[in-house]
């Protein structure tokens, strides 16, 4: 595919989605879709360190709750609107994920997805017992909507989400598409198949994982702000370990390292057990059965071959 005929696909795409609300009215859908635009953003994000980089993460939630927390706070305390915080939150999480780079620089594998779940474990029982600041177990309330120039709120309407996340989502894709291309996309490649090939051949692996971390669990920290604003209340509950697999879930069956495999995957996790709502007894049970087989029977993920002749054309 070239670069005309990947632009008018991507134009196209981009197009439909943003017909979407015209044309479907229901606001169950529309809201249904707004959650899945925040996974996407978490799928994208998780896919730079555990995609891109090789870096195994089980504690992602807590870069997420560090975004929502961070805008809640600065919301309810400082009256920081939505869109300084948006880049706060981002920024504080990123921040957060190259602390978390540090101790686990000499780390792989096991023992690196080990030190993320403690990471993120930490990070719940802290927003759990640190009442005075977090709420604790109550969480916070009273979390402001965004508002556009006028003044006026998104208030609890799903439509003005949708738009928002369909700008992110579609930054964050684009952008992540020109990094995987650069020196520093790269770099991870290079070292996501072989650490020591990679710091042979001079990539330094200490800057790549923290930049790797740091963009990783910035992007988090958007979804995380865009999560409390849209719901104006979070708690702990929201951000717990079976979060950061299911996040991990979505790459993994999409295709590791493939920014539409991420994108794609959130869109199957998130909407599958919908479609199988009809059997409500057992939508999870086959839900887990259905990622069971893909996993036997398509390993690499439902993108994985497209990305894999991809780095095969580029390496030509």
């Amino acid at each position: 595919m070239n670069n005309t005929t990947r632009f008018i696909t991507i134009a196209i795409t981009i197009l439909l989605f943003a017909l979407i609300p015209l044309f479907n009215k229901n606001m169950y859908h529309i809201d249904l879709l707004v959650t899945t635009g925040i996974f996407v953003l978490l799928a994208l994000g998780l896919n730079v360190i555990v995609g891109f980089a090789g870096l195994l993460n089980l504690g992602y939630a807590a870069f997420f709750a560090i975004g929502a927390y961070t805008y809640a706070l600065v919301n309810l305390h400082w009256h920081v609107s939505f869109w300084p915080g948006l880049v706060i939150s981002g920024i504080s999480a990123a921040i957060f994920g190259a602390l978390l780079a540090f101790p686990a620089l000499r780390l792989t594998g096991d023992y690196l997805a080990i030190v993320t779940l403690g990471f993120g474990e930490i990070v719940r029982i802290a927003l759990n017992n640190l009442d005075e600041i977090t709420g604790g177990p109550n969480g916070l309330l009273g979390i402001a909507h965004p508002t556009i120039w006028n003044g006026e709120s998104f208030g609890v309407n799903p439509v003005p989400y949708y738009y928002l996340l369909l700008v992110l989502c579609t930054l964050t894709a684009l952008a992540l598409a020109r990094l995987e291309d650069s020196r520093v996309g790269r770099s991870w490649v290079a070292m996501r198949e072989d650490e020591l090939a990679a710091s042979c051949m001079g990539v330094d692996l200490i800057r790549a994982k923290l930049l790797a971390f740091g963009l990783g669990a910035g992007i988090a920290g958007f979804a995380g702000c865009v999560f409390a604003a849209k719901q104006g209340t979070i708690s702990p509950d929201s951000f717990d370990f079976i979060l950061s697999v299911t996040v991990l879930a979505m790459i993994v069956l999409g295709g590791l390292g493939s920014i539409r495999g991420a994108i794609l995957g959130a869109f199957v996790v998130t909407l599958l057990p919908e479609m199988l709502r009809g059997f409500q007894m057992y939508r999870m049970l086959l839900f887990g059965f259905a990622l069971i087989l893909m996993m036997l029977f398509r390993p690499q993920g439902l993108m994985g071959d497209i990305k894999h002749r991809e780095e095969l054309r580029k390496s030509k």
